[in-house]
């Protein structure tokens, strides 16, 4: 059940509406149900995955927590909660690999074999990918770790916990969320706030501006010049890489400003997942400003246990690597996700290395780094660099990401941003210009983040018929001007591949 069908806007008034009217007793109960009917609405026979997550981590942080209590020595007690951890981390990673990695791991260990002109006869594995398995076992595995670092107890509701790993607003492309944040909000019992549910209402027509009317439009242009790269070359491909960034951005984001609506209804608030990435002066700002949540849970999890920079520069530097290149194979099972992660990774370690010479040059030029100029020029410089490498993220294959890469670099056809030939891309002359105007509206509402501005905020300070009437407004412009299959199809999300 996609958020943006016809089929969400019915089962989501519904599930508020009995959330609030059942008692106390039965509000988490309804919610479990309505998750789990959300995530088999796919394919209902994979819920059975979820239910095996929460079993062993549930178990697992009950384990955990009555290994705290054993009349043993300290080591051995150390012992005994690290076996469990990775006995949880096993389980679920192993889940995770074979429904996503199998066949990947299997074309490598054939790629390298043929490297050596040793042939392998390699069994290819007809396995259907499950919607949002990486984001339901990362925020799982999260909680066995926080109950092992004692940030958190063990939940003893077993109901509760399954309705943490399964919160359907979140469920199938996150944000991953933290036992310290959401487990939390559902063991108390919410009431309905007119304040909260208006301005989930207002998240959630923001979120489906960013989809329907943004993401699926650009998505037109992309999908007609990366479909047919070899005809549509250099330039196109520049505006089109461009775009691709911007698409992936609205599409994610939108989603989890959708989540974010959606779950603050029901009066529980999710993690910011996003905070105007694309305003970044450098690499590492911009990791700290996109998909925060997953951000955080690599540095979490994975980086500061491998002993983040505390080890020495170069092995912080390794470190940094290792997180970039878990995250690029964590986006997908295929080389070019693994090479995205690792440009990023190098870019940031770049950056690391030349602060000091970047230092010193600002120095002896007597630059003012707090400039607005100096400040365009990084945030461009940040761009470049980030778009450059969504090339291998949006491609369909390494040798096709290599041959639009210097398609892109040997530019012959420059007049092509004048001349009107870019709106016979997949969108004439009026969604081509509808498409920048509300590129600008998202640039607008991002620095206006930036400068600690909340826009709904604003509208909700306003006059209730302004208030209202801006709603009106908006909700026929989504209609008027979203982007609608045949029949008015749902397009998926981006980030449900992963």
């Amino acid at each position: 059940m996609l958020f943006n069908s016809l089929e969400f806007l019915i089962f989501f008034p519904i599930v508020v509406a009995a959330y609030f009217i059942l008692p106390k007793k039965l509000k988490q109960f309804w919610l479990l149900i309505a998750s789990y009917y959300f995530y088999m609405c796919w394919n209902a026979k994979y819920i059975f995955l979820i239910f095996f997550s929460t079993v062993i981590t549930y178990g697992s942080g009950l384990l955990l927590e009555n290994i705290k209590t054993l009349p043993v020595e300290e080591k051995r007690r150390t012992r005994y909660k690290k076996l469990t951890v990775a006995f949880s981390f096993l389980l679920n990673l192993s889940v995770l690999c074979y429904f996503k990695y199998m066949n990947y791991f299997f074309s490598v260990i054939a790629a390298v074999f043929h490297a050596a002109h040793i042939e392998l006869n390699v069994p290819a594995f007809d396995i259907l990918l499950p919607v949002g398995i990486s984001f339901y076992t990362f925020q799982a595995l999260s909680y066995t770790m926080d109950v092992y670092r004692d940030e958190i107890y063990a939940e003893k509701n077993f109901f509760r916990y399954a309705l943490f790993v399964s919160f359907f607003p979140q469920l199938v492309a996150g944000p991953i969320e933290r036992s310290k944040n959401l487990l939390r909000q559902l063991d108390k019992s919410q009431k309905f706030s007119f304040e909260a549910a208006r301005e989930g209402l207002l998240l959630m027509l923001w979120g489906f501006f960013l989809k329907i009317v943004l993401a699926d439009r650009i998505a037109l242009f992309v999908n007609t010049v990366y479909g047919d790269s070899q005809t549509y070359g250099g330039g196109y491909l520049i505006a089109a890489t461009m775009l691709f960034a911007m698409q992936v951005y609205c599409d994610f984001y939108g989603y989890s400003v959708i989540a974010a609506g959606a779950a603050q209804i029901l009066g529980i608030r999710l993690m910011e997942n996003f905070h105007a990435p694309y305003f970044a002066a450098s690499v590492a700002e911009f990791w700290r400003r996109w998909h925060i949540s997953l951000t955080s849970w690599f540095r979490d999890y994975l980086y500061i246990p491998l002993g983040g920079s505390r080890k020495g520069k170069w092995r912080g530097h390794l470190n940094t690597m290792i997180v970039f290149l878990a995250s690029g194979l964590w986006h997908g099972a295929n080389t070019s996700y693994v090479i995205w992660g690792g440009m990023n990774g190098l870019y940031k370690i770049a950056g690391e290395i030349g602060k000091p010479l970047r230092d010193k040059m600002i120095s002896v030029l007597k630059l003012n780094r707090n400039s607005l100029g100096h400040r365009m020029l990084q945030t461009v410089i940040t761009f470049v660099l980030v778009d450059f490498s969504l090339i291998f993220f949006r491609a369909d294959g390494l040798m096709d990401a290599l041959r639009i890469m210097k398609q892109i670099i040997v530019v012959r056809n420059p007049w092509i941003f004048f001349d009107g030939s870019l709106y016979e891309c997949g969108l004439d002359r009026a969604n081509f210009w509808l498409m920048m105007f509300s590129l600008c509206i998202l640039w607008f509402a991002d620095y206006c983040k930036v400068k600690g501005i909340q826009v709904r905020q604003v509208i909700i300070r306003q006059d209730y018929w302004f208030r209202w009437l801006f709603i009106a407004f908006s909700i026929c412009g989504i209609l008027t001007f979203g982007i609608w299959g045949a029949g008015y199809d749902a397009a998926d999300f981006i980030y449900f591949q992963f």
